[in-house]
């Protein structure tokens, strides 16, 4: 079974709001078997939607549409809808009692705008939206299907998982991935080294490359047409040639890696930050749950940070400079203690665009661990852009504390 998505809205193709819709229902469909071929982005056009609707219908058995359901007059998707499937729009009793329900202590939004959310093309099967007011339309094209959904995160989440996904069901098909990630090995390289183990792949698997701030993810896939025990088998054999550089054989987030490794431990984490300014205390605190080994962070963006809350020396600073393997090192061991944790994470860099010089250039970044073994500390050159160099020193923070923990 194929989808596609088509997500409609101007504001997508300005670039004042970013499609996260996309990526999350995606996921859904994988795991309910169902292969995603293209996402498309449209304008609040008629003659765009339409011409995105055909080419959808040409190729997939699914089409999947956000957007444009509003009460506005720039919200045209179900006026366009009904052009499309030749029908009109009629009156929905239950549609208008759940908006009436929904608004009864809001009498200012019930006015007449609002009335034509509970107008639908007839002929259409009609869902409810439980949180929102646009309700949600299933339009049969022969053997195809068009789910269409309002562009509100929230909204469309609860009507895939509530409403859409069950009406569709699962596919037959089973579609397979594993990831694994590695570390410390060029792009090019490990595609060199793996030469041989794709040559030796069957037609039905794909191996892709998937780098991002000095991660590589590797992710194997079959779409219909491999067994779970012969992906199991194929990703093993991946794993050992990997080995050395190999950080985890899953997809999960560094940060919840390192999370479960502690708790596993029942260990404890504290982190000092400079230059990312908190950027890992939010990774490391994002998810649930982590209040369970993680305690809390000092931000040092300033020297007087430095000094008064992590006690590192002004003198230090003056003669090593705040990016510094001697002042990181101060760092890390003085949250240790204060927050008393079992291990400690310290950053200390320049992200630029300025501050830099001939003997730290921009992209300079000084990282400390502190253990209950001691404390180590080790310089990278991260690049040239701020949010990469940031990015990237919140990687080698992690990568280094994961190997840390698995010793």
């Amino acid at each position: 079974m194929r989808a596609e998505i088509i997500t409609i809205g101007d504001e997508l193709l300005i670039g004042q709001v970013v499609d996260t819709n996309s990526a999350w229902i995606a996921e859904k469909l994988n795991e309910y078997g169902i292969e995603l071929y293209q996402i498309t982005s449209v304008h609040d056009s008629r003659e765009h939607i339409i011409a995105a609707l055909d080419e959808a219908f040409s190729r997939a058995d699914i089409v999947l549409t956000t957007g444009g359901l509003g009460p506005t007059n720039d919200d045209i998707t179900k006026h366009v809808l009904c052009e499309y499937f030749d029908t009109h729009l009629i009156e929905d009793q239950r549609v208008r009692a759940h908006i009436e329900t929904l608004y009864k202590d809001r009498p200012d939004v019930l006015n007449k705008l609002t009335a034509t959310q509970w107008l639908v093309p007839q002929g259409a099967e009609i869902l409810e939206n439980r949180v929102g007011s646009a309700p949600l339309m299933i339009f049969h094209h022969g053997q195809q299907l068009l789910a269409s959904m309002p562009g509100v995160p929230y909204e469309m989440k609860i009507a895939m998982e509530e409403q859409i996904l069950p009406y569709i069901g699962h596919s037959t098909a089973s579609i397979l991935h594993k990831t694994l990630q590695v570390n410390g090995i060029p792009e090019s390289a490990l595609a060199i080294m793996l030469e041989d183990y794709e040559a030796s792949m069957p037609a039905s698997l794909h191996l892709a490359y998937l780098p991002k701030d000095g991660i590589i993810r590797l992710r194997l896939s079959s779409y219909g047409e491999m067994t779970e025990a012969e992906m199991t088998q194929w990703f093993e054999e991946l794993k050992r040639l990997v080995k050395d550089y190999l950080i985890a054989d899953t997809d999960e987030p560094l940060e919840v890696i390192l999370g479960k490794l502690l708790k596993q431990k029942g260990q404890t984490i504290s982190t000092a930050e400079s230059c990312t300014g908190g950027k890992l205390a939010s990774l490391l605190s994002k998810h649930a749950g982590s209040s369970a080994f993680y305690y809390g962070s000092v931000i040092s963006y300033d020297n007087s940070v430095k000094e008064h809350l992590l006690g590192v020396p002004a003198e230090m600073i003056k003669a090593h400079g705040v990016v510094s393997e001697e002042v990181v090192r101060i760092m890390a061991e003085s949250v240790r203690k204060q927050l008393n944790t079992d291990f400690s994470i310290a950053i200390s860099g320049i992200c630029g665009p300025s501050g830099g010089s001939l003997e730290k250039p921009v992209g300079t970044v000084w990282m400390a661990w502190a253990t209950p073994q001691g404390t180590t500390a080790e310089c990278f050159h991260l690049g040239k852009l701020r949010e990469q160099v940031s990015d990237r020193a919140c990687t080698k923070a992690l990568v280094k504390m994961i190997q840390l923990c698995q010793q």
